[in-house]
């Protein structure tokens, strides 16, 4: 790796080919699909891990089963029998994988990624937006696309390093909080109780997290996965003579699932095979097929319906006002399914988790949390289960033009196989779209990066590319009103299809065809081909 000093700033200059931000599971599948290229990894944090090590709860586990969980060419070891591994049990997983693999020799730790420059002077100089028509040319060009300005150690040095490629595995989540705005003296400055982020919250260990909610009336604002297991942790915490309740407030419900069986059928049957995911509209789908799914629709509805049966059978969900008016097939398209924890619902029989629709705006007042019909809730803590802004983290460390395209005006990232901006060059993102399982979804994605990267096929033109992602944005949106979140969960193995058809592979990769209609599709079924 050449070094000089870089005449601007005087600080110490480095070059290589391939840059990657994140060590997160994307960060490391990156650095070991294009580890022949030296990558150059820097993590801001002492660990790999990303969302799993700094934004988990004790209680935290995996939302999907171990099975779909998995790396192709890395199995989980036999001591792991649970179906739904704890988060600590993830980590161990994780760095197996990267120990197996000697990644973690790529990785800079204690590495924060500060700013980041377009140095191209190529076709892309003025506003750095590929405009020739045709296809788009190589990634490695020889010479340095970007620059990236690095802090690292006690005394915050900045190092610039230049790459020819720079993948960003940042993530959706963790980071920079998404909290809501109130209008003046109305928000957590004039209570007088505790509010924490549930970004702050997970950063508590055991002892001290049990001290906060122990004994405290909480609201818990949300009613997500984060949401559902805070209110267990809440209620366990306060299981005490002295305990009080917590109150979820809720403005938007979804559904949530006990186990992946519906009606003693496995889950999979129903959204995850390739004959169910036939029932679903997807991008670039002929006439016909759309005629298909458009007398097919009736069938698709019912299963949705089935679905919902189960639940609305199997939990209380019409006793605590928890039905979602919605149908559960716009949650699972929008890949906010949650896996409800054990015992959630047997502390709400016993009044230690308690619910409260709000939906329209809240504010706070200095004894708790004030709704727009002028109802108050009493509170000690107020946890927001608010979500992360993931879009707002990536703006703050692209230059302009870029920071300004990275989103369009629907507000989601136009990417490429869920990877390539179109109008970004020479720079991926892996791990900002979502399916069932976002570990196989980002390993296939860093499989087709790395071929990319080595020059083995072609991406067509700015338009067609563009093209594409309009087309998969037209049909989540179709799909569910909860588009925004980049969810391929309908039409997933269509989304692999194409990929592995772009890459030279066959597109069908089971033995037969019963097992092709019928089982679901996992990491082992994209192991590399020879």
């Amino acid at each position: 790796m050449a070094t000089r000093d870089h005449q601007q700033n005087h600080v110490r200059y480095s070059s290589s080919k391939v840059g990657i931000i994140g060590a997160g599971i994307s960060g490391i599948a990156a650095a070991k699909q294009l580890r022949c290229h030296l990558p150059v990894v820097f993590e801001a944090t002492d660990t790999i891990g990303g969302v799993w090590k700094h934004c988990s709860f004790s209680s935290t586990k995996l939302q999907t089963p171990r099975c779909d969980f998995e790396f192709s060419d890395y199995p989980w070891p036999e001591r792991v029998n649970t179906n739904f591994p704890s988060y600590v049990e993830v980590l161990e997983y994780l760095h197996g994988y990267a120990t197996h693999f000697d990644v973690l020799k790529f990785v800079n730790f204690n590495s924060k990624v500060v700013g980041i420059r377009y140095v191209d002077d190529g076709a892309h100089q003025t506003t750095g937006v590929a405009t020739i028509p045709g296809e788009h040319p190589p990634l490695l060009k020889g010479h340095p696309v970007w620059e990236v300005a690095v802090e690292s150690g006690q005394h915050k040095t900045v190092q610039w390093y230049a790459f020819e490629v720079l993948v960003v595995c940042i993530g959706k989540y963790g980071d920079v909080a998404r909290k809501p705005a109130f209008p003046a003296n109305r928000g957590e400055e004039i209570f007088k109780g505790k509010v924490l982020h549930t970004m702050d919250y997970s950063k508590l260990d055991k002892e001290a997290a049990t001290e906060l909610l122990e004994g405290k009336k909480v609201a818990i604002v949300g009613y997500k996965k984060s949401a559902i297991d805070l209110a267990v942790e809440c209620s366990q915490a306060n299981q005490g003579a002295n305990g009080q309740a917590c109150t979820i407030v809720i403005r938007t419900l979804h559904w949530t699932v006990p186990s992946y069986w519906i009606w003693g059928l496995p889950f999979f049957l129903f959204y995850s095979t390739r004959s169910s995911q036939f029932l679903h509209e997807r991008p670039n789908q002929s006439l016909t097929k759309t005629s298909l799914c458009l007398l097919l629709s009736p069938l698709r509805k019912a299963i949705s319906k089935l679905v919902e049966s189960y639940l609305t059978w199997k939990l209380p969900l019409k006793k605590f006002g928890l039905k979602p008016d919605h149908p559960f097939e716009e949650d699972y398209a929008s890949c906010q399914m949650a896996i409800l924890p054990e015992n959630f619902f047997s502390e709400a029989e016993k009044g230690k988790i308690l619910f409260k629709r709000a939906p329209s705006k809240w504010c706070f007042w200095n004894g708790g949390i004030e709704f727009e019909d002028n109802t108050k809730l009493e509170a000690d803590v107020v946890l927001l289960a608010t979500g992360f802004d993931g879009k707002k983290k990536l703006q703050s460390i692209l230059p302009e033009p870029f920071s300004s395209l990275i989103v369009d005006s629907t507000g989601i990232m136009p990417l490429y196989r869920g990877t390539i901006h179109p109008l970004i060059p020479n720079m991926a993102f892996v791990g900002y779209i979502e399916s069932v399982s976002n570990l196989q979804t980002a390993e296939l994605r860093c499989k087709w990066l790395a071929r990319l990267v080595d020059n083995q096929f072609k991406l067509p033109g700015v338009e067609k590319m563009l093209e594409q992602t309009s087309k998969e944005m037209q049909v989540m949106k179709r799909t569910t009103r909860f588009f925004g979140r980049h969810c391929i969960s309908t039409f997933s193995i269509n989304h692999n299809d194409e990929i592995c058809e772009e890459i030279g592979w066959k597109s069908w990769r089971k033995n037969n065809w019963f097992r092709e209609a019928f089982s679901p599709y996992t990491s082992q079924d994209y192991e590399e081909e020879n």
